[in-house]
């Protein structure tokens, strides 16, 4: 190797750890292994990457070395890097999709709580309704804008039984002047009466007084 060996390491610029092992090999070979390590990446498939073996005499290997390994261990930087990358948005993916879930998980259950609290509501309602309470089933419906899913069968509801406790004013006065003129009549009738019954009183004491 060459005064330039560590420039030229510089030179492949590369992401991660650089392990060379050299070993003697038969007939003057030597044998250069190059592993290329990034602890940063998560992903366990990087460990699937073989190191890269090279060998040679001395001389061959101060020739060709860097020119072997160059694309190599380039490539393998790249894909370590990717890998990481990878995993990052990977893991970014998982916790964007704990939220959600999360999200969803909590508007299910608020609307099984308000379907619940709607449900109550409106058998209470029903309770009241078949005992005749018919105000206070009214007073019971549930306020629309709480539960905007039921607004509708809400108002329908509330419109129904309003009409079955509300006093039909017109037909109300109707029947009390109906009651005042009967009651009318009957006082009528009854003073007339009462004037007859001093004539026929007197009559009956003139034949009394005759026969005398």
């Amino acid at each position: 190797m060459n005064a330039n060996f560590f420039n030229q390491i510089a030179a492949l610029n590369i992401t991660g750890d650089l392990h060379l092992t050299i070993s003697k090999g038969a007939e003057s070979n030597m044998i250069v292994s190059v592993m290329l390590q990034n602890e940063q990446c998560a992903d366990s498939a990087k460990r699937l990457i073989p190191p890269f073996n090279l060998r040679g005499t001395a001389r061959e290997l101060d020739a060709g070395f860097f020119e072997k390994i160059t694309t190599p261990l380039q490539t393998a930087s790249g894909l370590m890097v990717n890998m990481e990358a990878f995993m990052k948005q990977l893991e970014e993916a998982k916790k964007q999709s704990a939220m959600v879930k999360e999200k969803a998980d909590k508007e299910k259950k608020a609307k099984e709580e308000r379907e619940k609290k709607y449900k109550e509501a409106m058998q209470k309602v029903d309770e009241l309704e078949k005992e005749g309470k018919f105000k206070d089933a009214w007073m019971k419906v549930p306020d629309p804008s709480v539960f905007p899913e039921q607004a509708e069968t809400i108002r329908k509801r509330k419109s129904l039984l309003s009409g079955k406790f509300v006093p039909d004013l017109f037909g109300a006065d109707e029947k009390v002047a109906a009651k005042e003129a009967q009651a009318e009549e009957t006082d009528l009738n009854e003073n007339q009466e009462n004037e007859e019954t001093p004539d026929d009183d007197r009559d009956n004491w003139d034949d009394d007084n005759e026969a005398e």
